[in-house]
Order: structure tokens, then sequence, then C-alpha cells
């Protein structure tokens, strides 16, 4: 599986971002899908995710209620947007797909396949 992801770029803070993830796979919805991002000098860290079966999201207490993660069957893409950036929103973001158990779902090890990253650079 190859992923494709879009939408980076700079942006003031309390601006918005729609990072795209498209997947060669015909299969897509099959698998979940997971945001992460990684800031400079920082480990990896979950963003969100939303699974295969059922569709549930999931999104880390650190951009609850400002992040939403959806599917776009036509597209075949999963979707982030992103309002009311803020400063320390900025990391490169990576998209990843794989099958993970709900207790894995927001580790990196739950994921099989992952995009090369797009960079989020939010201004103060």
């Amino acid at each position: 599986v190859q992923l494709q992801a879009s939408g980076g770029g700079l942006v003031q803070a309390g601006g918005s971002l729609r990072l795209s993830c498209t997947a060669s796979t015909r299969t897509y919805s099959r698998y979940s899908v997971g945001w992460f991002r990684e800031a400079p000098g920082k480990e990896r860290e979950f963003v969100a995710a939303v699974r295969s079966s059922g569709g549930n999201s999931y999104y880390a207490d650190s951009v609850k209620g400002r992040f939403t993660i959806s599917r776009d069957v036509a597209k075949n893409s999963v979707d982030l947007q992103m309002n009311s950036l803020k400063p320390e929103d900025t990391a490169v973001y990576y998209c990843a797909v794989g099958t993970p158990i709900l207790s894995n779902l927001r580790q990196k090890a739950g994921y099989h396949y992952w995009g090369q990253g797009t960079l989020v650079t939010v201004s103060s």
C-alpha cells in the first residue's frame, strides 16, 4: 500500500489547513487510518485515527475539538481538517494505515504502512 500525504503549509495561528492521505489500494476502507506528527526534537505522536470497522474516530487530547478526521470515499482519501491551529501544532504530519486492535490504535506499532509526511508550520 502506498500512501500520499498532502496539504501541509504555512499558516498563522488561529488558521486552518486540510491534510489529505490518498492510498493506492482500492480496499482503503478496510484499513484503519491514523495521523501522527513529529515535531523537531520530539517523538512521533498520535493525532487522530478512524477505524475500518464502524468508522469511529479517535483524537489526541491536544487536538480534540479542533481537528476532524474523515474518509472521502470518492477521493479514496482520509482527510484531517485542522482548525484553530496553534504554534505547537507545527510538525511533520504522517498518515498510516493498518489493522490495529483498539488498544493499539494510538500506537505507531499498530500501523503497517506510512506516507512520506507533510510539513505544517504555524506561525505565532
